[in-house]
């Protein structure tokens, strides 16, 4: 499966308390993405100085990228509780309502995938971020009636990878948009660095450098190639994690130079060898690697863009050049030849 990818930025089940105990808990302690740092440096302190919730906050960019950690970093600032849920989560309007009436005043509610939202979900969220109530039917047929239930004033913070999907009347309701992006190099050495040391493993800093460079500008995937690069150094090494240990265990992992794996290097193959290149179509070219066309879309597809490596056109996907120079290093294996990385 997709989300079993090492270099998957999407979240694995294991991997949840992990996460929790290595999130920033400050703006302070918060690596990268500076200017939106600023901006929410900005909102936080105007919002504590009139004594009143944040505005309501959308996060949208590809996965991995630290919504939900920015999220718990509001709340800490803000000194109040964070309720999170998923988009898929809240099936009924009974399960929004429920949600909605245990928050207390200031509380920030936090909801993932945002974009998968039910349309009648929607409808019952719109009077509780515009007029913090919340509107109910009650009884049935001719005698139903409207029933409006006052709220604490809260703060919605909604994510998600696909901002497109979302609806117009939901999206218009956020007063705060913001796009997170793929971390530069010299934030995903400081996030090695620092996950390393809370992780309590030794490690040299030309070894930090290389697993920040391979870790696709996503510190979700920076802290996996971590800990599975520990593990190799602590059965065939000295425990210590050297830029030498480092190298072997990614290659062993068929991380290559540029942070791809086997299945990216798969698809460009198949878009050059399949289909000359393209441009082929989004559903042919997901049939052909026998996966979903959203994971293509957004798993595969953002870094091999943000690499240069596809296009995206009118008439579907093209490899590039550089695409056809990446894989001249890395060629079609028979099944007599060892594997290379």
């Amino acid at each position: 499966m997709t989300n079993q990818r090492l270099v998957s930025p999407k979240p694995q089940q294991a991997e949840q308390q992990i996460e929790e105990s290595i999130r920033p808990r400050q703006l302070a302690t918060f690596i990268g993405q500076e200017k939106l740092i600023h901006q929410l440096r900005i909102a936080v302190a105007a919002a504590k100085a009139r004594q009143e919730p944040l505005d309501h906050i959308l996060f949208y960019g590809p996965p991995g990228l630290g919504k939900t950690s920015l999220a718990g970093v509001l709340a800490n600032e803000m000194g109040v509780n964070l309720k999170i849920t998923s988009g898929p989560a809240i099936e009924r309007t009974g399960d929004l309502a429920a949600l909605l009436t245990n928050l207390q005043r200031d509380d920030i509610l936090f909801i993932d995938e945002i974009h998968r939202l039910n349309r009648a979900v929607e409808e019952v969220l719109y009077p509780g971020m515009e007029d913090f109530a919340l509107d109910l039917i009650v009884g049935k047929g001719p005698s139903a009636r409207n029933l409006r239930l006052k709220l604490p004033r809260f703060t919605v913070i909604g994510a998600t990878t696909r901002l497109a999907l979302l609806t117009s009347p939901l999206r218009d309701r956020f007063g705060s948009t913001y796009r997170l992006d793929f971390y530069t190099p010299s934030a995903m050495t400081e996030i090695v660095k620092r996950s390393a040391s809370l992780f309590k493993v030794p490690i040299t800093a030309e070894a930090t450098a290389e697993l920040g460079r391979r870790a696709r500008g996503t510190p979700r995937i920076a802290n996996r190639l971590l800990r599975r690069v520990r593990d190799y150094a602590q059965i065939i090494a000295d425990g210590t994690i050297s830029l030498e240990v480092a190298r072997a265990a990614l290659a062993t992992l068929e991380i290559d130079e540029l942070g791809l794996d086997e299945n990216d290097r798969r698809l460009l193959r198949a878009l050059i060898n399949l289909f000359n290149g393209g441009p082929v179509g989004l559903s042919t070219l997901a049939a052909a690697l026998s996966e979903e066309v959203d994971a293509i879309e957004d798993v595969y597809e953002p870094f091999l863009l943000q690499l240069g490596f596809l296009q995206r056109t009118p008439r579907g996907r093209i490899a590039t050049a550089q695409a056809y120079a990446h894989l001249a290093q890395f060629p079609a294996l028979s099944p007599q030849q060892p594997p290379l990385i």
